[in-house]
């Protein structure tokens, strides 16, 4: 293993290093440098877990609820527990000296590697390298290894090495640690550890197995313990090689059977050579990557920060058939309780679209297996068809906990489940977009339709007729802007509710006339007759949507008259600053806004309306937006770059893009934010790069940051891989697909029908004389 480290840090653009050991900085490392693979994700800890080392094993959708208000995800037992002890004094970033520590995230292969030099009380010294992964290969599957030198003298060293049982959820407001797992069985068996555990409250089975071996002057030999002592010799190297398996069954079962059958999947992986299953690991990421890359020229550490972003995208990625989607702080923390928001559909679910449309179907998927749940939410809650839970786990029931902090840090009660209704469209909007992106009928004919369907039914049943209004409107409400609770017509709501129910009317009879078989089928199901369309238009074409001269959209009613706050402090990063004196209802008692909200309409339905309105509202909102949510720079960033505000669409981007890698918000130890992660992404794609739908066609308009000379990226578009390449005035596409399908775009604003297999070049044309751009 000499030289491990070094092999795997040569190329920066690929790389996220640590350079030194900063204490203090442990808890954001073991985030940052978090593994995954959209079954399992891994905290970045150390192996050693030192003093305040927090671990974090999670598989995506197990949640459970013991000791706590609402689900919570699950920590489980650690497996990347691997400890020295060098003459009673262990080996580790506390109890000895550490004279030289390197730790490094190779995002291109999905591994961690890590070199540091101890010291101990007797100023003797230890060469410590390691490198671990969670395979992308085999998703139940964890690897590492250690070579450990004595440098100076002979030494006896004590390994311990184990399945931590003793980890815990984390505390939360008025909430101890929690444990949500007993042990069933442990033990040894055949050179291996095992262990089994149920959740306490879901009764979910899972399975680990654990085994490793150490190689000395050449000799393999399999650990027959966990707990053993080794001499070793000064200069003397010994590599210590540890695999563990970790399955899930989500449900109570006979424990023989999933033992006996694990253990032959695990046997596999490891008898392997290590270097095999290391290898299998990193083709999967290098096909990935050929896949998922969006190259920048002529950034470096912009480089750097997107492929960060990209990377904990991968990571979290899930694709079990719908069992689960991704929470707001993916699966490297518990933040927010790993519970799922909107964040996965409007944030997260684009990037897959485009790259990983299988993984947004499973997004997809997990909506819809929970539509009974939604149904039911609607019906308590007085409404009819589907009503989405604000904050999601296991269950698709209802999952918001009742207190969290407010601004000034106070105990505050939640109300967002009880108002923040837009999720219910927010899921629609995904439905159909993904229809749009992809072309898949058979999703749409067993899920898609019946969600937006049963959305629409909602949206009918929660609107309220003002007679001297003439007018549907959608009272005690919360926006996208969540300063402002409960009040009046929203206009970001009212649209997507009205947007919701026209699609879900469109689609209906569309399906109609072209599937009347399965229209018949779906019109059965959930018992819809077209008088019901008929209400639905007839409220859509009323609900309460008023604009002010020049296109100006007041976000609520009332809103105008609240105090016109400007502020005029900003912190480093150019995000304004509240008052520390002010508390949560100074802010509801004026304009500030949280994050996009009007704004946030407008690039989401972005072809309903003109660019004059847009730059109206984003003139008058951005100077009221303090940003501090995770969610909001990215999509200010990309409506800047639509009208043209290139100086401030830079300066977004690249707070969004640092929210993590820069710890902006001061919470990234809590979890990755998903949001901010895709948000970044469409920045790139949508709003510098120029992707964009409209009237369900594809469109490219480059608009790049004048520092980039080009971006390169792979999109997938109705089953064609779309190779792109462009620059300021350039647009090279490649469609690599055998099929004889031609490609409906516009580029430049005009329209072509492209042939697979060739290459395809667009130029924009420039005046010298003006700089003004022209379209062909």
């Amino acid at each position: 293993m000499k030289g491990l480290y070094s092999q795997y840090t040569l190329d920066d653009h690929w790389v996220i290093k640590e350079t030194e050991w900063a204490p203090d900085l442990q808890s954001l490392r073991e985030v940052q440098f978090s593994q995954g693979n959209g079954y399992l994700g891994v905290k970045g800890i150390l192996e050693s877990i030192p003093y305040d080392s927090s671990s974090g094993v999670f598989i995506s959708g197990l949640y459970d609820k013991v000791g706590s208000q609402v689900d919570e995800l699950v920590n489980l037992p650690n497996p990347v527990n691997f400890k020295f002890t060098v003459e009673g004094q262990k080996l580790d970033e506390v109890a000895m000296d550490v004279v030289d520590h390197k730790r490094a995230l190779n995002m291109k292969k999905g591994v961690l590697v890590r070199k540091t030099l101890f010291q101990d009380r007797k100023k003797r010294r230890y060469e410590y390298e390691s490198l671990r992964f969670i395979s992308m290969h085999d998703k139940n599957v964890g690897a590492m290894q250690i070579a450990l030198t004595a440098l100076d003298d002979d030494c006896k060293v004590d390994v311990h090495t184990n399945i931590d049982t003793s980890v815990s959820n984390a505390a939360i407001i008025s909430e101890g640690r929690k444990k949500h797992f007993r042990v069933c069985q442990l033990g040894q068996h055949d050179n291996a550890g095992y262990l089994v555990i149920e959740t306490f409250a879901k009764k979910s089975t899972i399975m680990f197995w654990s085994g490793f071996y150490y190689q000395i002057d050449g000799k393999k030999i399999y650990a027959k313990d966990n707990v053993f002592q080794i001499k070793i010799k000064k200069g003397q190297q010994i590599t210590f090689t540890k695999i563990f398996y970790i399955k899930h069954t989500p449900y109570q079962s006979s424990i023989n059977p999933i033992k006996s059958n694990t253990n032959k999947a695990f046997r596999k992986i490891f008898t392997q050579n290590f270097s095999d299953v290391l290898k299998a690991h990193v083709d999967s990421w290098d096909k990935i990557w050929k896949r998922a890359d969006v190259i920048i020229g002529g950034t470096a550490n912009l480089q750097q920060n997107l492929r960060f972003n990209i990377y904990h995208m991968i990571i979290c990625g899930p694709s079990d058939k719908g069992f689960s989607s991704i929470g707001a702080r993916t699966l490297s923390g518990e933040g927010y309780r790993g519970h799922i928001f909107w964040d996965s559909e409007i944030f997260m679910l684009p990037f897959y679209l485009f790259v990983f449309p299988d993984i947004a179907k499973n997004m997809l998927l997990y909506r819809y297996k929970r539509l009974n749940q939604a149904r039911a939410l609607a019906r308590e809650t007085g409404y009819k068809g589907a009503k989405f839970p604000w904050e999601s786990a296991s269950e698709g029931t209802e999952e918001t906990p009742a207190w969290a902090r407010d601004i000034d840090g106070k105990i505050t009660r939640v109300h967002t489940h009880e108002f923040e209704h837009h999720i219910t469209a927010d899921i629609a909007y995904a439905v159909y977009k993904y229809f749009v992106a992809t072309g898949d009928h058979a999703f749409m004919n067993k899920c898609g339709y019946e969600i937006m369907l049963e959305t629409a039914r909602f949206w009918a049943s929660r609107v309220s007729y003002n007679k001297s209004r003439n007018a549907y409107e959608i009272r005690n409400i919360i926006g996208p802007d969540e300063f402002h609770i409960n009040i009046d017509n929203n206009y970001f709501t009212n649209m997507m509710a009205k947007w919701n129910i026209l699609t879900a009317c469109r689609l209906y009879g569309s399906l109609k006339v072209k599937n009347p078989k399965a229209f018949k089928v779906l019109s059965q199901k959930i018992n819809l007759k077209s008088r019901e369309i008929s209400e639905w238009k007839n409220i859509a074409s009323k609900i309460a949507l008023e604009s002010r001269k020049g296109g100006f959209i007041e976000q609520f009613d009332g809103y105008l008259k609240l105090k016109n706050v400007r502020l005029t402090e900003a912190d480093e990063n150019g995000i304004p600053v509240i008052p520390k004196s002010w508390r949560g209802r100074d802010v509801a008692l004026s304009q500030l806004v949280k994050q996009a909200d009007v704004l946030m309409l407008l690039y989401l339905l972005g072809d309903v309306f003109n660019l004059k309105t847009k730059k109206t509202n984003y003139d008058y909102y951005i100077a009221r937006t303090v940003h501090s949510s995770s969610l909001s720079a990215s999509i200010h960033a990309a409506i800047a770059a639509e009208i043209g505000d290139m100086q401030r669409a830079y300066t977004l981007f690249n707070l969004a893009l640092r929210a993590d890698i820069s710890n902006i918000y001061g919470n990234t130890a809590e979890g990755i934010h998903a949001a901010s992660l895709g948000g970044t992404w469409q920045t790139a794609i949508f709003g510098f790069a120029g992707i964009n739908i409209v009237k369900e066609k594809l469109i490219i308009n480059p608009n790049l940051p004048n520092t980039w000379n080009y971006m390169q990226f792979v999109l997938s578009w109705q089953g064609l891989a779309l190779h792109i390449k462009l620059n300021h005035t350039t647009v090279k596409i490649r469609i690599a697909s055998s099929a004889k399908k031609k490609l409906d775009i516009s580029v430049f604003g005009t329209h072509y029908k492209l042939s697979p297999k060739k290459l395809h070049t667009f130029n924009r044309k420039v005046e010298k004389q003006t700089g003004k751009r022209y379209y062909y």
